[in-house]
């Protein structure tokens, strides 16, 4: 009987592993450019930090909820942060610090989006 039951709870774990969602993003690049599109005067040296960019961090960071989400968020900075022309990395890597954010990892090229957490 005990390994009847055995069996019965180990069929019943592959089976909410087999059944289990996929995480997916709930974030789109599209919604993080459109975030941070504030931002890109400041990050390219043209502008000021301004209110709206902040704003822009601070909604991106609350919307990011699941791990998914960050990794999400991460790459399409990274993507569109190499594509900037004129990107000032020190300028850019400053932003969440000094919109009173913590995004737990360095913006930069270099950045490895898969270890963001």
């Amino acid at each position: 009987m005990a390994r009847s039951g055995a069996a019965l709870v180990l069929v019943l774990a592959l089976l909410l592993l087999v059944t289990a969602p996929s995480v997916t993003p709930a974030i789109t690049c599209g919604q993080v450019t459109s975030a941070l599109g504030s931002c890109i005067s400041y990050a390219t040296g043209k502008g000021q930090l301004t209110a709206a960019c902040c704003n822009g961090v601070k909604s991106l960071n609350s919307a990011a909820k699941s791990s998914a989400d960050r990794k999400a968020a991460c790459s399409c900075i990274k993507s569109t942060v190499s594509r900037l022309s004129g990107a000032q990395a020190g300028a850019i890597a400053g932003i969440p610090g000094k919109c009173g954010v913590s995004i737990g990892y360095p913006i930069s090229a270099s950045t490895d989006c898969s270890k963001v957490t």
